[in-house]
């Protein structure tokens, strides 16, 4: 993949959120745990925030449905309104679709998407090595099927995930300083 060319447009709200987006393995956890260290800000990661009908679901290797999302996304939009009221977080969410992530960013202007972009073979590779998670590699090609990537409008920053984790958290941090 190229190097990103998207940035975030500069505006007069100092963001106070950080959300991962992508698709599943595309390194949202680990961006996000590594970035909460470096700047001492709180991190959840958006898979806390489902029922367990989801966790069922999506481990029966069923892909959840937009009725499914809902109450989800609500609870992490919650999450993020606390936090933006109390300081600094990072939180990861799937959010795959234009309509998901309008209920997390509308209205909240200091919060920065970030979406975490990598091929389907190297997320693919990559869900194969990983040990104790709930989301099969069966549901990848589900996930990449429904993602509408963010568009200029939404002001992503876009990272090219083929890029060794370190280099990832400072590109990100380069650009919300």
């Amino acid at each position: 993949m190229s190097e990103p060319t998207t940035k975030p447009a500069t505006n007069r709200h100092r963001k106070s959120v950080i959300l991962l987006m992508g698709v599943a393995g595309c390194g949202k956890t680990t961006t996000g745990q590594r970035l909460a260290r470096q700047l001492g800000w709180d991190f959840r990661d958006a898979d806390t925030f489902h029922p367990a009908a989801n966790v069922a679901k999506m481990t029966s290797g069923i892909a959840l449905t937009d009725e499914d999302r809902w109450p989800w996304l609500a609870a992490i939009a919650a999450w993020i309104d606390e936090r933006r009221a109390s300081g600094h977080a990072i939180v990861s969410c799937s959010a795959l679709k234009r309509i998901y992530r309008d209920r997390l960013l509308n209205g909240r202007p200091d919060v920065q998407l970030v979406f975490l972009r990598g091929s389907p073979t190297l997320i693919a590779d990559r869900m194969s090595r990983r040990k104790d998670h709930f989301m099969p590699p069966a549901l990848l090609a589900s996930q990449f099927a429904i993602l509408e990537e963010p568009t200029a409008d939404e002001q992503p920053l876009v990272i090219d995930i083929a890029m060794p984790p370190p280099r990832v958290v400072e590109r990100i941090m380069r650009a919300v300083a």
